[in-house]
């Protein structure tokens, strides 16, 4: 069974989810935990996956932290976890068009269908989908709100 934890840092609330020692979900949170976290049935697997995970969040938001080391359980189709993967690629401070991303992964007529894999992208900061931007580097499309991707993007211009 998935647990989940409310973490809160740098002014969010993220909302991570943990299963079988592997990081299954990081959404921006509504303004309570919902009843079902299931915090209460948590492994001691999960328990520990879900600390690290607050320890490495906590670090990248005091810019020390440039890459996350955790294991992931990303669940989605071909073409998601294809971005998804090109995500984990993008260097800690830099930003990549929709276009690029979609060059990167050899499909550059896709980057519309890139744009759908990042909203659809459930491991939030982590797989970082707010390195992503429009055309001339507007700030379009992030989970968390644009000027969460702002700040998440001046934090590391700040720290790199």
């Amino acid at each position: 069974m998935a647990v989940s934890r409310l973490i809160e840092l740098y002014g969010l609330k993220l909302f991570v989810t943990a299963s079988g020692g592997k990081i299954l979900g990081l959404e921006f949170a509504p303004t309570e935990e919902p009843a079902s976290c299931g915090c209460h049935e948590a492994s001691p697997a999960d328990i520990a996956i879900l600390d690290e995970a607050e320890r490495q969040l906590r670090e990248y938001f005091e810019g020390r932290r440039r890459a996350f080391d955790l294991p992931l359980e990303l669940s989605g189709t071909p073409f998601q976890r294809l971005v998804w993967d090109a995500l984990l690629g993008i260097p800690y401070g830099e930003v990549k068009t929709y276009g690029e991303l979609a060059r990167k992964i050899g499909k550059p007529r896709a980057a519309r269908a890139v744009g759908g894999a990042c909203h659809a992208n459930p491991i939030a900061i982590i797989v970082p989908c707010h390195r992503v931007v429009g055309t001339g580097g507007a700030l379009v499309g992030f989970g968390g709100g644009l000027d969460v991707k702002e700040k998440l993007l001046d934090l590391e211009r700040a720290n790199k």
